[in-house]
């Protein structure tokens, strides 16, 4: 009997322990390196599996060619098709759909040139057009674009070859388009062990059969029982310490108690992710009032932005499990929840914003312009909402590193619940966040110029190619306004207005 109550204590006790420890640790934002050593190994077995794999396809194109095949053909190993990055390049290189992409940034807001070379006429939202490289406004209420229609006419005579820029750019969006792509989960050059990137390579070998066989292991019988395990802990904290802290009368040392019970929560979640996550300039850190705009790639931003500091958070109102989480968070700090039909009113919304930023006490909003998750290769349009209301602007950029994990939520495609399925057994979350200095809407600018403005800084900071199309267009279609413009300005082209 005393062995059996032996194991029955040390079962009983070990959890607890686990529980206090990390605890402790998140309250400090302390770390024994453990996932930092785990991510530093990770690497060395990728790199194994990347010498395995070139090593089979190095052996396979000699057979392929022994055997009467051009010189020149390779045999195909999967689909995905895997180009060679030029390491000479100096440019920023992006990875977009399996393939190496330069970043070229031409200051109109489009960068990244993949299969096709869009040399002419590039079709943009709200009137505006590329040509030859430079962004023009078709506003037929500017004095500039009159000018320019004058000066046109004077070369311009009709002829029907006119149409074949708009051809062109249709034919090119067609065999690749800006838009869609970056809806789609981003592939990678090398694998990284999961099947859902590859369902080939784990059979190459027997080696490394076994290490995949290895990791699957891991990753669902030892990883994500431990990781459910510890996101409920931090849940369960999130829940009990912000219902005490709202008890607290004084507001000063609410405000105290809450920043630390706010952070800790989801310093635990992130450890349930086996996320590491690397903040730098610390010193623009946002602070009390104003907004943290960030690009948004997943909704576990919210988690890895929170690790390092409190926000007020602004949505729409739930029931089930997430009401509970923001009725719990809102008794010990203002966050803003709407209600379905209040949402919609642009007006109400602004109003509650003001009224939140006018007060320094509270603490910042955290607000993703682009209202839906991008696949963490670019950047789309911020929405202007936030940009108007006033205030200090902290921008903020987060980009993933994908090798360990893709963070990219497919709303269309995978619900909450197989999103967080697919976290908890993925190898970690591995991400870099970057501070930016505090901004402000210059006199005269308008909100659209200003987020525009603050976008870009997002962008290049973190990376991400510097997109205007509206990440909505992953749900809606265009907007039948955008066609007109374009309608009405091929229109005065055709007439030689």
């Amino acid at each position: 009997m005393s062995f059996f109550a032996a194991i029955f204590d040390s079962l009983l006790i070990t959890p607890i322990l686990t529980i206090l420890s990390i605890i402790f640790l998140a309250s400090l934002g302390k770390s024994f390196g453990v996932r930092r050593f785990y991510i530093k190994v990770l690497l060395k077995i990728f790199e194994y599996g990347r010498q395995n794999i070139e090593n089979f396809r190095n052996s396979t194109r000699i057979n392929f060619n022994i055997s009467g095949s051009s010189e020149n053909e390779s045999l195909p190993l999967s689909p995905h098709h895997e180009d060679d990055c030029d390491p000479n390049l100096k440019e920023q290189t992006v990875t977009q759909n399996g393939k190496c992409v330069q970043a070229q940034a031409n200051g109109n807001g489009l960068s990244g040139n993949t299969v096709i070379s869009r040399d002419t006429l590039i079709l943009l939202p709200e009137g505006e057009s590329v040509s030859n490289g430079k962004i023009k406004q078709q506003t037929t209420d500017s004095n500039e674009v009159k000018d320019d229609i004058q000066q046109d006419d004077q070369t311009f005579e009709f002829d029907l070859s006119n149409c074949l820029d708009y051809v062109k750019a249709g034919v090119e969006a067609i065999i690749e388009d800006e838009v869609t792509s970056r809806f789609e989960a981003e592939e990678l050059k090398n694998w990284n062990l999961l099947t859902r990137t590859n369902r080939y390579y784990e059979f190459i070998s027997w080696r490394l059969s076994f290490i995949w066989f290895c990791g699957f292991f891991i990753r669902y019988f030892v990883l994500m029982p431990t990781r459910v395990f510890v996101c409920f802990v931090g849940v369960a904290w999130m829940i009990v310490t912000q219902a005490l802290v709202g008890m607290i009368p004084m507001e000063e040392a609410r405000r105290y108690f809450n920043d630390i019970a706010f952070k800790i929560a989801f310093r635990i979640v992130c450890r349930s992710l086996s996320a590491v996550v690397t903040i730098h300039n610390k010193e623009y850190r946002p602070k009390n009032c104003g907004f943290c705009v960030a690009n948004h790639t997943t909704p576990i931003d919210i988690a890895i932005l929170s690790t390092d500091c409190s926000f007020s958070l602004i949505g729409q109102r739930h029931g089930g499990f997430l009401g509970v989480l923001q009725r719990a968070l809102a008794r010990a700090s203002p966050h803003i929840w709407f209600e379905r039909a209040e949402a919609k009113d642009r007006l109400a919304v602004a109003q509650r914003l003001r009224q939140h930023v006018s007060d320094p006490t509270n603490p910042p909003i955290l607000i993703f312009p682009e209202g839906t998750c991008i696949n963490n290769t670019s950047v789309m349009q911020f929405k202007k909402g936030s940009f108007e209301v006033g205030g200090v602007i902290y921008p903020v950029a987060i980009k993933y590193d994908p090798r360990f994990g893709d963070p990219f939520w497919n709303s269309s495609k995978y619900s909450m619940m197989q999103y967080l399925f697919l976290m908890m057994t993925s190898w970690a979350i591995v991400c870099d966040v970057w501070y930016l200095p505090p901004m402000y809407r210059q006199e005269g600018e308008s909100a659209i110029v200003f987020a525009n403005r603050v976008k870009s800084v997002i962008a290049k900071q973190g990376g991400l190619i510097d997109l205007v199309w509206d990440g909505n267009l992953k749900r809606n279609k265009p907007k039948e306004s955008w066609k007109e413009k374009q309608q009405e300005e091929f229109s005065k082209r055709l007439k030689g207005e």
